[in-house]
């Protein structure tokens, strides 16, 4: 229900245009650190087109917060962010508002509903990773989008950086030659009190290890540089958290185009890094960052005996700065809304990557190369991603003790 302080704003009700509006109607799910963070600057940075209608918890005073925070980055006169009606319940909110995206920054395991009641309800979704927790939980969330929207999209925001838009570009042309060898790691160092909140580390409320809940974003990365994969060979292992997945997870990967690449995710690494390496015909081209990039963490070496300076300066100098970030999704998330097609990070792109996550698992745990498109409904790594593995399935104490959080606390 709304909440019930008295500075709280009366619905407005629907734009009378759902198919146009002048502003789009926006609300959040879950008011946390990534929401508060990342999610509320980067609506407030297209106040133009996004209005800030409403926010859901179920913690009052993190609720009260958020909307405190929305109060304080204000907007001009035109375009105010707000103000923002609380709510401790997404149906009510739903019905009230009838926002046309909804903003989701929940934990993992509460993805699946919250997505399907929003779409249902005819608001299109913008959800921070995992978007769900396996493939059948993907094709779910698919059955409910419509033709021309609602559409559901997962935070993928480090696709949509300039470096990342001027090397996808400079791979497609094939101004680097052929990607020959691709390295992908996500290093990262998170002690035993991380793995106190509930929700962490459980299958059924986060969905996996590093691999779901870190490295994911280097991994999608990965493949929106260089395409489509066809083969996974693996290992996972826990070497030091007592968590039901991985805290470490180490792939083999070959690419349709040919390329083969390493994919590494971990939790157990002092010196914290995200990088991607692709070495080309031409050239090798690298990121190296830790939560988002600038053009400056992008670096292209020339192969031995290129000696063409105007050619490197051109790898070298994108036409924009424009760091990764939320708010650089979000631009294409919103003009797709307006023009009613399929938005930035959904559909195959997004499956693709949920895929390659299942098939990394489902190698690892049966010590065999697993193929793109093999896992389909009846496989039992479609349904889960421990695949009812006995080494790795949850017991079933440790799956009906779902306590969690109504909101993701901290950075991806």
């Amino acid at each position: 229900m709304p909440d019930p302080d008295p500075s709280a704003v009366s619905p407005t009700g629907p734009s009378p245009d759902r198919g146009a509006p002048p502003r789009l109607r926006t609300a959040v799910v879950g008011t946390g650190g990534i929401t508060t963070g990342c999610h509320l600057p980067a609506i407030a940075a297209h106040r133009d087109r996004a209005e800030l209608v409403a926010a859901v918890d179920l913690d009052p005073g993190r609720l009260a917060a958020f909307r405190r925070a929305a109060q304080d980055l204000g907007g001009d006169g035109d375009h105010p962010l707000g103000p923002v009606t609380g709510y401790t319940d997404l149906d009510a909110m739903l019905r009230a508002e009838r926002p046309d995206l909804v903003v989701i920054g929940t934990p993992p395991g509460l993805h699946l509903p919250q997505t399907v009641a929003a779409l249902n309800a005819g608001a299109w979704v913008w959800c921070e990773k995992p978007l769900c927790l396996s493939l059948a939980e993907f094709d779910a969330i698919a059955a409910a989008e419509r033709e021309g929207g609602p559409y559901a999209a997962v935070v993928a925001q480090h696709r949509y950086g300039s470096g990342a838009v001027h090397a996808r570009a400079l791979l497609d042309s094939g101004e680097l030659g052929r990607p020959r060898v691709a390295h992908c790691q996500t290093t990262w160092y998170r002690d035993t009190a991380y793995f106190e909140v509930p929700w962490r580390g459980r299958w059924a409320t986060e969905g996996g290890g590093p691999t779901m809940g870190h490295g994911i974003h280097q991994t999608d990365l990965l493949l929106h540089l260089l395409g489509d994969w066809t083969e996974v060979r693996a290992m996972a292992a826990r070497l030091v958290h007592r968590v039901e997945s991985e805290d470490v997870a180490t792939a083999l990967v070959r690419f349709a185009g040919g390329a083969l690449g390493t994919v590494v995710n971990s939790v157990l690494s002092p010196d914290e890094v995200s990088r991607i390496r692709i070495d080309c015909d031409e050239a090798t081209v690298e990121l190296t960052h830790l939560y988002g990039h600038r053009n400056e963490d992008w670096v292209y070496t020339p192969r031995p005996g290129l000696d063409d300076e105007e050619r490197v300066k051109r790898w070298r100098t994108p036409a924009q700065d424009i760091p990764s970030s939320h708010t650089a999704q979000l631009d294409g998330i919103l003009t797709a809304m307006r023009e009613r097609t399929r938005p930035p990070g959904s559909g195959h792109d997004a499956r693709r990557t949920l895929e390659f996550n299942a098939a990394l698992y489902k190698a690892a745990f049966t010590s065999r190369p697993v193929s793109a498109g093999e896992i389909t409904e009846g496989d039992p790594f479609y349904a889960a991603m421990h695949g009812d593995h006995p080494d790795w399935a949850p017991t079933p104490p440790s799956a009906s003790g779902q306590t969690h959080t109504e909101t993701e606390e901290t950075h991806p």
